[in-house]
């Protein structure tokens, strides 16, 4: 399962909050001290929390809910190996203790969320086998929870989210799905997000961040989830995990400058645990604007904080980058050697990292590459104008190699689509896609997940469809994982199986 699917799920699961309503026994209350917890850890208020959660004396579910959901904070935002191997036992005991409690709809509820919790933390740390078999028991938790109380809407929240992932899975993988148990249907998990929205006050604000980070990640991202998305990261200005939800969904649909704000105006002081991924971020958006000075800045910021594995090969790859495109070449090889030793490659940027670094040893990256990299990251970034000056005066006779010519029309593609010249950007998709061929490059089924989505809001059905399918045929590339996904789900909505 790709970090994709990981950040997804990570963002989607994170309980909005819950209410004394909610219980049906002391057992289930959301007790004051457990409510306060709960606020304060979902800000990032980590140490605060847990002083709450010790003054909790008597037996309590959702206390141990709230405990659960701490370790995941902790463990994703500090990816401590050691501190994982220390924690991990926390699960099988939590799980043990609700075993023995009585039977209720909160009974399963929160087994399959604390399931999923370590679902998200072994992804990160490389555990994909027993990961994965947490989810499909916490699927059949909320499953039977649903067929047994229809009417108790929160298990919705989960189980609409799980719908909308197994079905927009690869064709490849429905089988595995459907053997395991694993029902998909994109359609129906948006409605059961919609019925969280519109029937559960406790959910209803979570539901409406699920549904906005569904169209980030898997969908269509337009204004309407931008302006949702912006709406609720302002309602709490002291919450740090919603700031860095608003900066990394803006920078996955291009809005570096949007970004950029959000993390300046994040919460800031020794309440919060500690999060460094943060000036990752930041760092990332400076090199996209092309301040080399200041991106390594913040990456190095990042390096002297960190104490994980992950993002450690792309954050050495941006250095090598920041000197790299400005001509300081020398500089800039000391940072690309440190690529294969340092960190793991379970994230696709580090996947990335290592290959260009391997591509760059052998030879096969030329100079010319700069031109293409000033144009990606800029385009990355929403910086549009910048992105195509990049390319302004050079054609595709200019590049050398098969490889950048596909690459040079993949960008020009993408900069003319953005700009809403979808019938300039056609022909340049087009191209792309012929210069892929001969190498299987990953530009081919990109520029027609691309073409998909141009003939698709064009309402030419047949054609979206075509280019769609085209984009699952590729084999595997660096990003086939995220490709394939966009373009099942995309399939699924038109109808196609």
């Amino acid at each position: 399962m790709s970090w994709l699917v990981v950040r997804i799920l990570f963002l989607f699961l994170v309980p909005m909050g819950l209410s004394q309503g909610l219980a049906q026994s002391p057992l289930y209350s959301f007790s004051p001290n457990v409510q306060q917890a709960y606020r304060e850890v979902f800000k990032l208020k980590v140490n605060a929390a847990k002083v709450l959660l010790d003054k909790e004396k008597s037996p309590n579910a959702l206390a141990v809910y709230v405990e659960n959901y701490t370790d995941m904070v902790t463990l994703l935002v500090s990816d401590n190996k050691a501190l994982f191997d220390q924690l991990s036992p926390h699960q099988d005991e939590r799980l043990s203790w609700l075993d023995d409690q009585p039977n209720s709809p909160y009974q399963r509820f929160i087994q399959a969320e604390i399931r999923l919790h370590w679902a998200f933390i072994k992804l990160k740390f490389g555990k994909e086998m027993s990961a994965s078999w947490d989810i499909i028991k916490a699927y059949r938790l909320l499953a039977e929870n649903a067929r047994l109380y229809p009417d108790f809407v929160p298990t919705y929240k989960s189980l609409g989210l799980l719908h909308v992932l197994i079905g927009s899975a690869p064709q490849s993988y429905q089988w595995v799905a459907k053997l395991l148990g694993l029902k998909g249907n994109i359609p129906q998990g948006l409605r059961e997000v919609q019925r969280v929205i519109q029937q559960d006050k406790v959910f209803s604000l979570e539901a409406q961040l699920i549904q906005t980070l569904l169209h980030a990640y898997i969908l269509t991202y337009a204004e309407k989830q931008n302006t949702e998305l912006l709406q609720l990261v302002h309602s709490q200005p002291d919450n740090l995990l919603l700031h860095f939800f608003g900066t990394t969904v803006s920078m996955k649909d291009g809005r570096g400058e949007q970004a950029l704000g959000l993390l300046k105006q994040r919460p800031t002081g020794s309440a919060y645990f500690a999060f460094p991924f943060l000036e990752y971020l930041e760092g990332e958006i400076l090199l996209q604007k092309g301040q080399y000075a200041a991106a390594r800045t913040q990456l190095n910021e990042f390096l002297g904080q960190y104490k994980g594995q992950n993002f450690l090969k792309d954050t050495y790859l941006k250095l090598f980058l920041s000197y790299w495109l400005v001509g300081e070449d020398a500089d800039a090889n000391v940072f690309l050697g440190k690529i294969g030793k340092v960190g793991a490659t379970y994230v696709e940027s580090d996947k990335a990292a290592f290959k260009f670094a391997e591509n760059y040893t052998k030879g096969l990256i030329s100079n010319q590459q700069k031109t293409l990299m000033k144009a990606r990251l800029a385009f990355d970034g929403g910086y549009l104008e910048e992105a195509a000056a990049a390319l302004k005066n050079v054609n595709e006779a200019s590049f050398e190699n098969g490889r950048d010519r596909a690459e040079y029309r993949y960008r020009l593609g993408r900069i003319f689509q953005r700009q809403e010249h979808t019938e300039v950007a056609i022909p340049n998709y087009e191209r792309a896609i012929v210069l892929s061929q001969a190498q299987g490059l990953y530009f081919g089924a990109t520029s027609a997940l691309q073409l998909g989505y141009i003939y698709q809001a064009k309402g030419l059905r047949a054609k979206a469809i075509q280019y769609f399918q085209q984009a699952l045929n590729y084999p595997k590339h660096e990003y086939k994982n995220s490709v394939d996904n966009k373009a099942r789900a995309a399939l699924t909505l038109l109808g196609v199986e």
